[in-house]
């Protein structure tokens, strides 16, 4: 008997207490003060040579590592589901949204793409990021983080300007960015969650589709160093949402906030057998 991890079962506990509050974009991790992102900082469409060489290298090696990942079963993929909505959307620039319960999900996505991107078409996945993720992480860990076509929240309002003006540009070329609209990583949650406006308000205001992804997952029989079941993936990719060129911008943001939840909603339901409820009890999008 492996006993569990002290830290996991703390966070499982506030995990609970969000969730019996309707916090569901709430921290239940032990994240250490974010250091301020300046717009001198950070390249988003990587301008700079050296940053350009950078993210080359980086996301090669960052390919075998994820292969790696898979091969050795450090990460259980049970299947790879509805890549023909990937594909409908393929040659157009694009928001990916998907569930956020563990820092693996992001390789998970990325290892279901392989065959349409960083190849020889050139195409790379970005992903929006945690300032802090960016900015406090030392060493090889850092560069990293910072070389692998990350796009970095901030608190500081110049560079976050800069980011908007970025993924505009990103979206106008025909690129695809990932952004985890429930915000924060909730270890393990099974349960799709009420979002943030963000991903949809890009999605909108670009005129581009919006493509939810839903991971799901089972234990295996196999226990953890940190004493939990390890856990087997399944990633959905759901069908494409287009903006309505019948809505403003501000009501194509509610209205593909809606349709995503609800595809998540009905595949959650659909994997699970059971119905989605919370226990703060049933959710409003107003």
């Amino acid at each position: 008997m492996i006993e569990k991890d002290k830290g996991r079962l703390k966070v499982l506990e506030r995990i609970e207490e969000n969730e019996k509050n309707g916090w569901f974009s709430k921290t239940v991790e032990d994240d250490p003060p974010t250091i301020p992102l300046t717009p001198d900082k950070v390249d988003y469409l990587n301008k700079k040579l050296f940053n350009k060489i950078a993210t080359f290298f980086v996301n090669k090696t960052a390919k075998r590592f994820i292969n790696n990942l898979v091969k050795t079963g450090k990460m259980r993929i049970k299947g790879i589901y509805g890549l023909e909505n990937y594909e409908a959307i393929h040659n157009s620039g694009a928001i990916l949204t998907c569930n956020h319960f563990n820092p693996f999900d992001n390789f998970a996505i990325h290892y279901a793409l392989f065959k349409y991107m960083y190849n020889r078409s050139g195409k790379v996945l970005y992903k929006v990021i945690r300032e802090g993720n960016f900015t406090n992480f030392p060493g090889l860990y850092g560069f990293f983080f910072r070389h692998c076509n990350t796009l970095p929240l901030s608190s500081n309002f110049s560079t976050m300007k800069k980011f908007m003006d970025a993924v505009k540009t990103l979206l106008a070329r025909g690129e695809k960015i990932l952004i985890y609209p429930e915000q924060e990583m909730w270890w393990n949650y099974r349960k799709p969650r009420p979002t943030e406006k963000g991903a949809y308000r890009f999605a909108a205001s670009s005129n581009v589709p919006l493509l939810p992804i839903l991971i799901t997952m089972q234990d295996t029989d196999e226990i953890g160093e940190d004493g939990f079941a390890i856990q087997e993936y399944s990633v959905h990719f759901l069908k494409p949402i287009m903006p309505d060129p019948n809505k403003n911008a501000k009501q194509n943001m509610d209205y593909l906030r809606l349709k995503n939840y609800e595809e998540w909603k009905e595949k959650y339901e659909e994997v699970y057998g059971i119905p989605l409820t919370y226990s703060c009890g049933p959710v409003s999008f107003d």
